[in-house]
């Protein structure tokens, strides 16, 4: 396999951990709430972040690479250091969010990172809608965050 097609493989195999991180962290988020909107926000935004990951897993193949599988070792780190706040917090929506939208800068840093570097229209394609998911979920939970946080 020549070195730009194990560059793109690379990135797209980051991506797919940023995807697992967020799909366990939203995953996690949902069991953590008690509000049932956000709940099923929560579980909804698990399962997109999965489908994407399916995605970048598929290209990944495409191009002649075995795709990640697995979550990163700092998203697990984040999600243990997240169940040990929440014990303090009590799990309060606030808190949960401020979780939710942290993982979220994180995975808007990662897709941005992507887009920087050179890659094939379609894997540039991809990750760019990909990206605006990314967004707008991020801006969505950020919404949420400050309306908890006006009633707290």
């Amino acid at each position: 396999m020549n070195g730009p097609t194990q560059s793109v493989i690379s990135i797209l195999n980051n991506l797919i951990e940023t995807c697992k991180d967020g799909q366990e962290g939203f995953k996690t988020c949902a069991e953590d709430i008690k509000n049932p909107e956000l709940k099923a926000l929560f579980a909804k935004h698990s399962q997109e972040c999965a489908e994407a990951a399916g995605e970048l897993q598929a290209e990944v193949i495409a191009l002649g690479g075995t795709p990640e599988d697995s979550t990163s070792l700092s998203g697990d780190l984040h999600r243990r250091w997240v169940d040990v706040k929440s014990i303090f917090t009590g799990k309060d929506e606030e808190a949960v969010l401020n979780e939710a939208e942290r993982g979220e800068d994180v995975a808007l840093t990662a897709y941005k990172e992507a887009l920087a570097e050179p890659l094939p229209a379609n894997v540039y394609a991809i990750i760019e809608r990909q990206l605006h998911g990314v967004q707008r979920n991020h801006d969505e939970i950020k919404a949420l965050r400050n309306i908890a946080r006006a009633h707290s």
